[in-house]
């Protein structure tokens, strides 16, 4: 029997499916709900957010010092939508670092840098289906390298310069501009 067929396939289990929908649907909200993003010399709301499997990522994963998540106010992502939206909304004004967040939506307190993938760990992991694109600041690059980790399912990203919201899963993305954010119910959407 192979190893593979005893893994949990978490990039595909409605669980952890309802988690990454929760995480977005924040960040979405966040960049929404700030209205200065085309004032000049303000910076809006930025976070970066990965969806883990196992219990550390000492392997890859370094503190960002005094930078946490305050887990007193909201330790579990879906639990409590909105106190994890208004927390998220403060972190995300005032904290930098990744937010990293458990398949079961636990929310790790110490907020971190991850480290680049070496040659020698790009065995075990995947092809980078999708080079930088020309918009992609270092939060952005690091999640896309990121997401290619074996026990990462997803990394998320808001941009503090346009707003933008972006998931990475195993090395490719998607991402929404301010604008495409919420549909029709978007304010911004056909301004």
């Amino acid at each position: 029997m192979d190893d593979a067929d005893l893994r949990i396939a978490y990039e595909t289990h409605d669980g952890v499916q309802e988690l990454i929908d929760c995480l977005t649907h924040s960040l979405e909200s966040i960049s929404l709900n700030f209205d200065r993003w085309n004032e000049q010399y303000v910076a809006g709301p930025g976070m970066y957010v990965a969806v883990v499997t196992g219990p550390s990522i000492a392997d890859f994963a370094d503190p960002m010092g005094n930078n946490t998540w305050p887990t007193d106010e909201c330790r579990d992502v879906c639990l409590d939508l909105e106190t994890f939206f208004e927390t998220a909304r403060e972190v995300a004004m005032t904290r930098d670092g990744a937010l990293v967040v458990s398949v079961d939506g636990v929310v790790q307190e110490q907020m971190v840098r991850f480290t680049d993938l070496m040659p020698g760990e790009l065995e075990g992991v995947t092809e980078r289906e999708s080079e930088y694109e020309g918009w992609m600041g270092s939060r952005h690059m690091s999640a896309l390298d990121t997401s290619r980790r074996p026990n990462v399912v997803s990394t998320l990203t808001l941009s503090e310069e346009t707003g933008r919201v972006t998931i990475f899963e195993g090395g490719s993305f998607d991402t929404n501009r301010r604008s495409e954010l919420g549909g029709e119910w978007n304010p911004h959407a056909y301004s």
